[in-house]
């Protein structure tokens, strides 16, 4: 018998957000995930290759597998360095 996960994927975009929520089988990865909830055809932005993601706000593989409960994230790139953008924000 196969037994299934209760999964979300998030992602907040310049357009929007968006928060999925999906059932997928156990043993699949982060990149299948996010393949399965939709994500990549509302936000043509995200490039898996590219973009980070994390689970709960820690760093997570794309080849990690999903566990029951999880909140899978895609991070955006930084469009300035925290450093500079706080030195800026001193002056």
């Amino acid at each position: 018998m196969t037994e299934y996960l209760q999964i979300s994927v998030a992602y907040v975009g310049t357009d929007g957000q968006a928060l999925r929520a999906l059932e997928v089988r156990t043993g699949t990865s982060v990149r299948e995930a996010i393949e399965q909830c939709g994500l990549l055809d509302q936000f043509p932005e995200i490039d898996l290759d590219a973009n980070k993601v994390g689970i709960f706000g820690k760093l997570a593989k794309l080849d990690q597998a999903v566990e029951e409960g999880d909140r899978i994230e895609i991070y955006r790139p930084l469009i300035a360095d925290p450093k500079t953008a706080r030195k800026r924000r001193a002056a």
